[in-house]
């Protein structure tokens, strides 16, 4: 009797592996999606917007402005959210008409990246033709991260606003011994494939980013770039100083718009049934794990 049990044991067992559970994670089966959600810490707007994201359950990673005026918010609403992956948006830019930042450090120790008024100059041509010091951004770069570190939340990865952090050689080299320096990782080091929905006009913002999530490449991290706020009068009236593309022909800013559209797509039922069907969701926090940081290398 004992022998029968045993046998019908290990056939049960035999059939357990052969026919896997819906419910199993099939490693390797699905395309990894990563979701990078920038700018939190710039305004309330895109704060709220984050913690009604963070609610959903996604994981998602995000990008601190720690050199912005909200970021104390947006710390405290992470902290309610420890799914969230979180990484350092690296600041050196304020690119809004009427709404500025300035260094962490204050203007008097990095004189070289700011204008007279004490903010960030607002785009990557007017901070390039500008005399700054590398030791002066290495300086405000080190004072952003350990505001980061210092804030309590858990602090995984390294991410330049606008691009402006690695626009140069030089720049890039400033980045990667902050993140040798403080043991994080850097977004865009693990060969991921990556997408923007920036840039992409609100009428088709959504059906873009739908066609891209439901073809994404197997075998590799996509990465989407996303930026997201609610719809608030504050946020209405942002003008981006660098880009047509977040204004009308007439000046009326659209930055809002675009925000909200890609916050409500991500929200959207259509998006959230592809999840364990079409992809699996990722973050930095897996990477910086496997592979691993010692893994990363400069994109090309």
């Amino acid at each position: 009797m004992k022998k029968h049990s045993c046998i019908l044991l290990l056939l049960a067992a035999i059939l357990f592996i052969a026919i896997p559970s819906s419910a199993q994670k099939t490693p390797g089966k699905l395309p990894d999606l990563l979701l990078r959600v920038d700018d939190i810490g710039m305004n309330h707007a895109v704060n709220t917007a984050a913690q009604q994201l963070a609610e959903s359950g996604i994981p998602f990673s995000t990008s601190v402005m720690f050199a912005c005026p909200w970021y104390q918010e947006a710390v405290s609403i992470l902290k309610n959210h420890p799914h969230v992956t979180v990484g350092v948006h690296l600041t050196l830019n304020a690119e809004w008409r009427n709404y500025r930042w300035g260094p962490v450090t204050g203007r008097e120790a990095v004189p070289s990246l700011v204008d007279s008024d004490g903010y960030f100059l607002p785009s990557i041509e007017a901070f390039l033709q500008s005399n700054y010091k590398l030791e002066e951004v290495e300086k405000e770069l080190t004072a952003q991260v350990e505001r980061a570190l210092s804030s309590g939340l858990k602090i995984t990865y390294l991410d330049p606003h606008m691009g402006m952090a690695i626009a140069t050689p030089e720049l890039r080299a400033i980045v990667e011994k902050l993140a040798q320096k403080y043991r994080l990782a850097i977004s865009t080091y693990f060969g991921e494939d990556y997408k923007s929905m920036w840039s992409v006009p609100v009428a088709v913002k959504k059906q873009e980013f739908m066609l891209h999530v439901n073809n994404l490449k197997a075998g590799k991290t996509n990465l989407v770039e996303l930026h997201i706020a609610h719809a608030t009068p504050e946020m209405d009236v942002l003008v981006d100083m660098n880009s047509s593309l977040m204004n009308t022909a007439e000046g009326t800013p659209q930055a809002s718009q675009h925000r909200k559209t890609e916050l409500e797509m991500l929200l959207s039922p259509e998006f959230r049934t592809l999840i364990g069907k079409k992809f699996n969701l990722v973050t930095y926090s897996d990477l910086a794990r496997v592979p691993g940081i010692s893994a990363m290398k400069r994109p090309i």
